[in-house]
């Protein structure tokens, strides 16, 4: 293959790699809790026999992600809360403890506190947390859980816990193919005391629409270009051959 169109096709390819990636950012602009991905092209060397060692290509590699805070949106539900600051809320999944920002909790038909994927929140002790039939349920800005049943006393509260608040150093947890993070090492991480969140707000996604916007129309031009080198690189081909051709 002529090494030019080699080339082309190569960057065009990295292009439509990451243009998935901004195409996944995109789609979960209005997802509570989401993180944005970051997208990068990395070098890799090109090996093989023969080979040089100054030869390489390239790869598109999602190394992290944008940790910043989203935008805080009041919706006044009493299941609605956010971490503010660092921090994650602990989730229990099939695989294991896992880790979110969305804070849009409900209530199951085992009256057990969940997320909206329906995924148990774990408290400080990690385990599930049971609300009490048609129980009221308020949070304090340290996690602490408390419910009124209905028709109890309102002295009557009672105190069931309080959330598993968890905070990580930066770049230490990897975003799993179900949108959660994980540890890199897969173990569980201990109730961080510092952690703070409020109730009745949610946290939006940190995606910033107008950046990603942008991306997407350069990453579109990028991809233009290389397929305008593969056309380039073939019409001179042709024309290779034409002469050739002429004066066989």
């Amino acid at each position: 293959m002529d090494r030019i169109i080699y080339t082309a096709a190569g960057g065009a390819a990295r292009v439509l790699e990451q243009q998935a990636v901004i195409s996944n950012n995109m789609a979960n602009v209005s997802t509570t809790g989401f993180r944005e991905q970051i997208a990068i092209y990395r070098s890799v060397p090109v090996v093989g026999q023969p080979g040089l060692p100054t030869r390489v290509s390239t790869v598109t590699a999602t190394p992290s992600s944008n940790f910043e805070q989203g935008v805080m949106a009041e919706t006044g539900h009493a299941l609605d809360v956010a971490v503010t600051g660092d921090g994650w809320f602990s989730v229990q999944t099939p695989q294991g403890e896992a880790y979110t920002r969305a804070g849009e909790l409900a209530v199951n038909q085992d009256n057990l506190l969940v997320t909206q994927q329906g995924l148990p929140i774990l408290s400080a002790d990690g385990a599930p947390v049971e609300i009490p039939d048609r129980g009221t349920v308020t949070f304090s800005n340290d996690g602490q859980i408390s419910a009124l049943g209905a028709g109890d006393n309102p002295n009557d509260i009672q105190m069931l816990g309080q959330l598993k608040l968890v905070n990580a150093p930066a770049g230490s947890l990897v975003r799993g193919d179900d949108g959660l993070f994980r540890t890199a090492d897969g173990q569980a991480l201990d109730v961080d005391p510092a952690v703070r969140m409020i109730s009745g707000f949610v946290e939006k996604s940190n995606v910033n629409p107008a950046e990603a916007m942008v991306s997407m129309i350069a990453n579109a031009r990028r991809f233009e270009m290389q397929m305008k080198v593969i056309q380039d690189a073939s019409a001179n081909a042709e024309r290779a051959n034409s002469i050739l051709s002429t004066n066989g």
